[in-house]
């Protein structure tokens, strides 16, 4: 029972020593009442020290130290994507082109797709869609590359990730499980009970677990980074032909007609504005002298008027 209850405590701090955050490295002490035949604590570089029981002290310390530092120097760890929308005569022989381009640049062909689109007429228009992997070092020369064959490029979009915090949390936190990993290990070796033996065989199962799926997170950053994904939308040429009778295109007659109104539109707009702002004032002053002149005359000559209107007075 007291062994059991001593695995028990031990496979506390344990958990307690990998749940901690690489984010904020710290060191975590803790203390638990031992008893036994010997006692000692180990402590390693890189690794949790394990207090063992002890019949020659009550009371053991066992010490635990995250061992995450900063990478300021780490290489930044950057997942690059990017998005094409392109016109190409031929979506099948562009699609096959850039497959080849993939395996030649030392990528690999992730998806592929060719399918029919249908016009108003009801004709098959091939389309197709393509996602390829190639080298991070070489996605400018292989962008370059497939924008070379297209007839068009409608869209292009790139994005880019940096996952170089995960990355090292990922990190520290493989080291931290390894580290409870072989701790347990040299636990299980040294238990005699059987409760003992399965309680330590349950945790190394449980860390294992952890460890793979880390592992594979990390993967995952490490494949990404090292190979960008370029995803190609194919559309054939016929898709975006302008629509023409008999040499006779209309769109562009509707094009020229809207463009006309727009400019006249433009014209009586700015006519207005200077009307408004420069001319209306500029006449009301070069008119406002003459008006001037023209109410003095007039009422000059009203007083005249009105002199010659009245009779001169008669004289006894």
């Amino acid at each position: 029972m007291k062994n059991a209850l001593m695995l028990l405590v031990v496979t506390t701090l344990l958990l307690g020593a990998c749940a901690s955050s690489p984010l904020a490295p710290a060191s975590y002490e803790y203390e638990m009442p031992l008893g036994g035949a010997s006692d000692f604590v180990e402590e390693r570089a890189g690794a949790p020290a394990i207090a063992m029981e002890s019949d020659a002290m009550p009371m053991a310390t066992a010490v635990y130290y995250d061992t995450s530092t900063a990478n300021t120097g780490q290489q930044r760890m950057v997942i690059q994507n990017a998005n094409l929308s392109l016109v190409v005569q031929d979506p099948k022989n562009s699609l096959e082109a850039i497959t080849a381009l993939a395996t030649r640049l030392g990528g690999f062909v992730v998806s592929s797709n060719l399918y029919q689109n249908y016009s108003a007429s009801g004709e098959p228009i091939p389309a197709g869609t393509l996602t390829i992997r190639v080298p991070a070092e070489r996605l400018e020369e292989a962008l370059a590359e497939i924008k070379a064959g297209a007839v068009e490029i409608q869209s292009e979009n790139r994005s880019g990730q940096d996952v170089t915090q995960q990355y090292t949390d990922l990190a520290s936190r493989l080291k931290n499980l390894e580290a409870a990993e072989a701790e347990l290990q040299e636990l299980m070796t040294r238990a005699e009970d059987p409760e003992d033996v399965i309680a330590v065989f349950n945790q190394l199962v449980y860390y294992r677990e952890q460890i793979e799926v880390t592992k594979g997170q990390m993967q995952y950053f490490e494949q990404s980074a090292a190979l960008s994904a370029i995803t190609i939308q194919l559309t054939a040429e016929e898709t975006i032909q302008p629509i023409e009778v008999a040499g006779w295109r209309p769109e562009g007659v509707a094009r020229d007609a809207i463009q006309a109104l727009v400019n006249f539109f433009q014209g009586f707009v700015d006519f207005m504005i200077w009307l408004v702002l420069f001319i209306l004032p500029s006449f009301t002053l070069m008119l406002l002298p003459f008006l001037l002149v023209f109410l003095v005359i007039r009422a000059w000559w009203k007083r005249r008027k009105d002199k010659k209107a009245d009779p001169a007075p008669e004289k006894k």
